[in-house]
């Protein structure tokens, strides 16, 4: 595994989604601890730096505190019970701001346990947007492009899910092994299940 930042021919951002209140969880996500003690926010953060990614931001609950990676830009969310969507809208109004960047990759929090390879892989991809399957089956993070972000951030692409998005962009898939992307973390349950299947 490399110990630094790849260097990409395409400049490529990142925006990590934490801005769920994890009630399934018992807490916010981002701020809840993996086995080896790196929080859920400092996983995704670091594999997403190895992966090159820059800018990167991170969007947050509005009322919860917790250590931020100083190679993340913390966006907090007006208000707290909002859906996933409202939560990709607030990271893509402040990233295309920037534009220095061609793709995107969002990295629900909830999935930790993504390679950097993975990472490195959909950022070589070209189209409008590309999906990680591990035996046929999507995963997480996905890929955009910069013209569907910012059609996304201007309402120019059906929602108001991803899902209708990525349907309508097109999307294609994009073979992986990497069972990270199917590790979908979303209790302690799910975690402890997802962590010994990975790591043993």
């Amino acid at each position: 595994m490399p110990s630094g930042p790849i260097f990409l021919s395409s400049p490529t951002a990142g925006l990590i989604l934490a801005g769920g209140a994890g009630r399934r969880f018992g807490g916010p996500k981002a701020f809840a601890h993996l086995p080896d003690g790196r929080t859920f926010l400092q996983a995704c953060a670091e594999v997403m730096h190895r992966g090159g990614l820059a800018p990167l931001a991170a969007t947050l609950p509005p009322d919860v505190t917790g250590d931020i990676p100083d190679t993340v830009q913390p966006l907090r969310l007006p208000q707290s019970g909002l859906d996933m969507f409202a939560s990709i809208m607030l990271g893509l109004q402040h990233l295309v701001d920037d534009p220095n960047w061609r793709k995107l990759i969002l990295l629900p929090v909830d999935h930790p346990l993504v390679q950097t390879e993975t990472i490195t892989t959909l950022i070589a991809q070209e189209g409008p947007a590309a999906i990680p399957t591990l035996d046929k089956r999507h995963g997480h993070p996905i890929m955009i492009s910069r013209t569907v972000a910012e059609a996304i951030t201007e309402e120019r692409l059906p929602g108001p899910t991803l899902r209708e998005i990525l349907r309508a962009a097109p999307a294609h898939d994009v073979p992986v092994e990497d069972r990270g992307i199917r590790a979908n973390c979303n209790t302690p349950e799910a975690l402890r299940e997802a962590w010994s299947v990975i790591n043993g």
